[in-house]
């Protein structure tokens, strides 16, 4: 089985070339201002309407692997040979904090219902976690991304499209990067490649000393002049973080993403035997978010083939809180980028029969197009050469920056 990766077919070349990434290259999303003040601001001060789901289909499962019980939701049934869309929250958060706000969001909602959807909270970040007994060595990035694995064998998944945001971005990366027959594609927001230095160790160390766990985290997720602003949604945030998260399992997670090591990728082409993503990538930050230098950084690493960079506009450092529908249209185009249309009830029409909302899986060749009825479960064909992508475009070009 091969991940997608940097194998793009003439038809989804085409679509890409005259519907969906050229489209994006000039996309004008509708204005949304963000989320920081209003009635949407105040629910989050109100931690059970914050962290309840509005669907009630989860179900929630504690996952053996080989560095310890991992927490995780799950909404639905693997169908076919559909991927799992699978996410991974930022440090400070968990599942619901990062991501209930997105995943709520109505035009995601018409998106996702068409796959499973399986949250992985990191160990011990739960809500209602207990606290680790003394002594408890929490696993390494790596070994992060290495009990991801049992997830996939537990549900059943042939593969997954990964959601991570900061911390988790790092972790679902190299999760690709260690088993990339795994991953088709990759939706990384503040995600930050590099290791720590020695001055940013030393500034972390002093900056522990003088802060307080809620605040230093809250300095990693928002933007400085969110902070210096102290919006609604920052103070929302840091009670969120100092009464909904166990504060000692947050001190282990947050010095092990600060030891974390370079993600140790290159740009194809640049050095011998480059170890880059495979599958497409879909970057995303905030514009002055703490992140920006960072995701631009590993925006320079990956292959510009399979590589859309997304810089949103009015969303600070938390994009999919602030910004869910912006984001939830991206990540509609880049779905459509991998070979899934979406059809989405269109609420600004009037009048008149409108689809019900479907998520249908393109052929991806032309051998493949002569069985396309395969692909209406998710089949996964296998990809034509980037030659014949090209055909009568020249070289389709997926890296962009779009400052929406």
């Amino acid at each position: 089985m091969k991940v997608l990766g940097h194998k793009i077919e003439l038809l989804t070349g085409l679509l890409l070339h005259d519907v969906t990434m050229a489209g994006l290259q000039e996309l004008r999303f509708p204005e949304e201002k963000p989320l920081l003040r209003g009635q949407d601001a105040a629910e989050l001060e109100n931690s059970d309407s914050f962290l309840l789901a509005v669907d009630t289909d989860w179900k929630e499962h504690d996952i053996e692997t080989p560095y310890g019980l991992l927490h995780v939701v799950i909404r639905g049934s693997p169908k076919g040979n559909r991927p799992a869309i699978l996410t991974y929250h930022d440090v400070g958060l968990n599942h619901k904090l990062c991501f209930n706000t997105f995943f709520n969001f109505e035009d995601m909602q018409e998106i996702t219902k068409h796959f499973v959807v399986c949250h992985v909270d990191a160990p011990g970040q739960q809500v209602g976690a207990s606290q680790f007994p003394q002594g408890y060595q929490f696993p390494s990035m790596e070994q992060l991304a290495a009990m991801l694995p049992s997830v996939v064998q537990h549900f059943g998944f042939k593969y997954v499209i990964g959601i991570g945001v900061g911390a988790g971005a790092y972790v679902l990366a190299k999760f690709a990067l260690i088993f990339p027959d795994l991953v088709e594609g990759l939706v990384l927001m503040n995600i930050d490649p590099n290791g720590k230095g020695w001055i940013d160790w030393a500034a972390t160390k002093l900056s522990g000393l003088t802060s307080t766990l809620p605040d230093t985290v809250l300095s990693h997720l928002f933007s400085q002049e969110e902070l210096v602003s102290n919006t609604e949604l920052v103070q929302s945030y840091r009670q969120q973080i100092s009464n909904v998260v166990n504060q000692a399992n947050l001190q282990l997670f947050w010095n092990m993403y600060n030891s974390r090591r370079d993600l140790d990728i290159s740009r194809p082409g640049t050095v011998p035997n480059a170890k880059t993503l495979r599958c497409p990538v879909m970057l995303v930050v905030g514009d002055n978010a703490p992140a920006e230098d960072g995701v631009v950084e590993c925006n320079s690493k990956l292959d510009p083939t399979t590589t859309t960079f997304l810089k949103m506009a009015d969303s600070g450092g938390l994009p999919q809180v602030t910004q869910p529908g912006k984001l939830t249209e991206a990540f509609k185009y880049f779905l459509q980028g991998m070979g899934y249309i979406a059809y989405l009830k269109d609420r600004r029409l009037s009048g008149g029969a409108v689809p019900s909302a479907s998520m249908t899986r393109l052929a991806r060749s032309r051998t493949a197009s002569l069985t396309s009825a395969n692909s209406v479960d998710g089949s996964r064909p296998q990809a034509c050469t980037h030659s014949e992508s090209s055909e009568g475009l020249g070289q389709v070009n997926h890296t962009m920056e779009v400052s929406c």
